[in-house]
């Protein structure tokens, strides 16, 4: 049998906060479209911070650090992992449009593609557009991504929290980008 013991904290080896900012990040953005909760924001931010992702877009009505309820969450990412605010999403797609990324939107769409088919190439910086809670992404932000990908789901429900959907999404971007990396 084997026996495993639990790390305590100062056992995990965690990088400061001015390390994590130097260090070399993985090619991805997040996008929030008008996500309501601090909640979701706040995991967001600590999912993003984990995976060592470059950047998040905040939009519209999603709340912006420091807050106590994305803090709450997060616990303390929203001072490690960088992020912008934009008045509009469109303005934020722009943006990472001028800078190289392919905004990809999560979302349920006729021809989207299957998240288990996609695959982001071995020097591709993306984007992942994630919606608000009840009204997913807006059609106006879906018509001006690159692609839409979706996560295929086979119970009664027809979506996943967005703090799961980006850890859905965001891992599975992970493991793809660092296996095409070693192959390539």
């Amino acid at each position: 049998m084997k026996h495993h013991k639990k790390l305590k904290n100062e056992e995990l080896n965690r990088v400061s906060i001015e390390a994590f900012k130097r260090q070399d990040k993985i090619p991805a953005a997040i996008v929030l479209d008008n996500v309501r909760s601090l909640n979701n924001i706040g995991s967001v931010f600590r999912t993003s911070d984990a995976l060592g992702i470059e950047k998040i877009m905040i939009c519209g009505i999603s709340a912006t650090p420091p807050h106590p309820e994305i803090y709450k969450t997060a616990l303390g990412a929203e001072n490690s992992v960088s992020w912008q605010y934009f008045t509009d999403t469109a303005g934020a797609i722009s943006h990472l449009h001028d800078e190289g990324y392919r905004v990809i939107a999560v979302e349920q769409t006729l021809g989207c593609i299957d998240l288990r088919d996609f695959n982001p190439g071995v020097n591709a910086k993306v984007a992942f557009v994630f919606g608000n809670e009840l009204k997913g992404v807006n059609q106006e932000v879906i018509n001006i991504c690159d692609d839409v990908i979706e996560i295929p789901q086979f119970g009664t429900k027809h979506s996943f929290n967005i703090s799961v959907t980006v850890g859905i999404v965001l891992w599975d971007f992970f493991t793809k980008y660092y296996q095409n990396k070693k192959e390539g």
